[in-house]
């Protein structure tokens, strides 16, 4: 089936349109600073000495101090969480351009890596030109002491060679503990080595102070290339009349007369000896702001979360699933969103997102999977583990109550955040603009269902009390038929006719629901493998017969 552009600009226009700003601003910066190292008459003399390494190594240095700065926005959540309320930002593209945060965060730091690279190997032939291109008579702009000095006291004995080797191996070890294998199997190493990040901008900051590559300050009475005649005064003369009075050898090519060589051609002569400065350092004017922004924020949810919750209660539920209830003070979150766990008991420094899953008043309870061993002891035991929250952040699923018709699709324990978005239309459905849900949940067995079946159930026959019965459409599909009748019986009755033996036919899904929903927009919500969140983008993304739009939105913890 072919693509919907309508479908493919709400879905990936705005973020395509961004990314192009994002790139151009990184190809203009690189091109602009490109020029002026190559041609700029204020470094004239640098360039000579140095070449191309010099226009290469500012020119990513520049692309690195827009990157640095904007690597930081993503990961200010308050920030985002405030940005994403309907009454800040009441453009709805907008918002789902937000959910894209730590894909744009992930793309400037493999920007940075890049052009660290770039910058690390010019200024590699730098300290060799420095060496090799030694000149006694610029004794100011020269970094080494002397006409061949080994290159590598430049690296070790200068501030900007000292830091920027530091900072290489504290960015190789973000890069490498940042891979997926790393997170996955040890998430404290990432974790760990990620917050070096403080490291690298005070050692960034050192860096730029160095002031080892300059410019000339008084082109006006030395300009590049002038000629100096011992003291004389700078003026224009007529250059045949210059050549004939100081050169009296014949004229290479042929020429007799020196007005045969040049005509009408003047030449400048030197008023003064050049004198060079170090560059002012604007690294800091690039990253000062967000890095004050990202550490005031920082600073203040460490405040925020410095107070413990209160655990009310803990359920253990079918399938490794366990319910922790808690009260907050001063705690208040919208449906869809996420806060932040922190257990001193397990990890000085860990933390972890889960959603949400009821919002009762101040009771506040979430769900997750437990798998790691050294997480679950502390939380079952009697004597519960002192527990801290930062939070609420914004999440997408939000929106999935402001659109006319929603899409939810959960696989596995993914099903939680759409928790708090049922338990909101249980409480009452009718502030909200949602008017048709349909709530698609994939599962491995049976007993993955029984933990959430109650929900379904109060939700499923409330509605048909109200007669609303297509408000609500719940498909749950079961992949392993291991004890399927477990679940058949009196007090799931509700759920037997929507329980399903395989996986759904997702593209007979999306043609039912346009189909029905026909001129309308669909947000499409998903929680799951990437498998399933895959093939619903891509769908979301297709052409249909009945001008149906599907605008497809993403689980992606910052």
């Amino acid at each position: 089936m072919a693509v919907s552009w309508r479908s493919w600009l709400a879905n990936e226009g705005v973020k395509h349109l961004c990314l192009l700003i994002w790139l151009s601003l990184n190809v203009l910066l690189f091109w602009k600073t490109f020029l002026l190292y190559n041609q700029g008459p204020e470094y004239h003399y640098l360039h000579q000495m140095l070449g191309l390494g010099l226009c290469l190594s500012r020119a990513s240095a520049s692309v690195l101090n827009l990157n640095c700065s904007l690597i930081l926005l993503p990961m200010c959540r308050m920030l985002l969480a405030y940005l994403r309320g309907s009454q800040k930002v009441p453009s709805r593209r907008t918002r789902r351009l937000l959910d894209k945060s730590r894909t744009f965060h992930t793309t400037c730091g493999v920007t940075i890596c890049i052009f660290s690279g770039v910058h690390v190997a010019a200024h590699l032939v730098n300290a060799l030109n420095f060496s090799v291109n030694y000149h006694e008579d610029f004794v100011e702009l020269n970094a080494a002491r002397y006409r061949d000095e080994d290159p590598r006291k430049l690296l070790f004995t200068t501030v900007p060679g000292l830091t920027g080797v530091c900072m290489v191996l504290v960015l190789f070890l973000m890069i490498t503990a940042s891979t997926y294998a790393i997170r996955v199997s040890n998430y404290d190493i990432f974790w760990y080595t990620h917050n070096l990040f403080l490291a690298f901008y005070m050692l960034l900051m050192l860096h730029v102070s160095g002031g080892l590559l300059k410019y000339q300050t008084n082109l006006d009475t030395h300009p590049p290339g002038c000629i100096n005649l011992n003291g004389t005064r700078y003026q224009n003369i007529h250059l045949p009349e210059y050549l004939s009075e100081h050169f009296h050898e014949s004229f290479p090519g042929g020429f007799s007369k020196p007005d045969e060589l040049t005509q009408n051609t003047f030449v400048k002569i030197c008023m003064e000896e050049p004198r060079f400065q170090a560059n002012f350092p604007q690294t800091w004017l690039w990253i000062s702001g967000p890095l004050c922004l990202y550490c005031a924020e920082r600073l203040y949810r460490c405040i925020r979360s410095n107070k413990p919750v209160t655990i009310i209660s803990v359920i253990s539920h079918p399938s490794d699933v366990m319910e922790i209830r808690m009260v907050k003070e001063n705690f208040k979150a919208r449906p869809g969103q996420y806060i932040v766990l922190h257990c001193p008991s397990v990890s000085a420094l860990e933390n972890h997102p889960f959603t949400l899953t009821m919002n009762d008043f101040e009771i506040y309870s979430f769900l997750h999977l437990v798998k790691t061993p050294r997480f679950c002891p502390f939380i079952q035991s009697r004597n519960y583990p002192k527990l801290y929250i930062d939070g609420p952040f914004g999440s997408p699923f939000e929106d999935s109550l402001n659109y006319e018709v929603s899409l939810c699709v959960a696989g596995g324990i993914g099903v939680t955040p759409f928790a708090s978005i049922l338990n909101t239309l249980l409480d009452d459905w009718k502030p909200y603009r949602l008017r048709r849900l349909y709530f698609i949940w994939v599962c491995r067995d049976i007993q993955s269902f029984r933990w959430f079946a109650d929900l379904l159930c109060v939700l499923y026959n409330k509605f048909w009390q109200e007669n609303r019965p297509d408000y609500v459409n719940i498909q749950l599909y079961l992949s392993q038929t291991d004890g399927l009748q477990k679940i058949i019986g009196e007090k799931y009755q509700a759920l037997n006719s929507r329980l399903f033996i395989g996986r759904p036919r997702w593209k007979l899904l999306f043609n039912e629901i346009a189909k029905y929903n026909r001129g309308k927009t669909v947000g499409v919500f998903c929680c799951g493998p990437n498998s399933i969140s895959k093939t619903l983008h891509k769908l979301s993304n297709q052409n249909n017969s009945y001008g149906t739009r599907f605008e497809y939105n993403k689980e992606s913890f910052s």
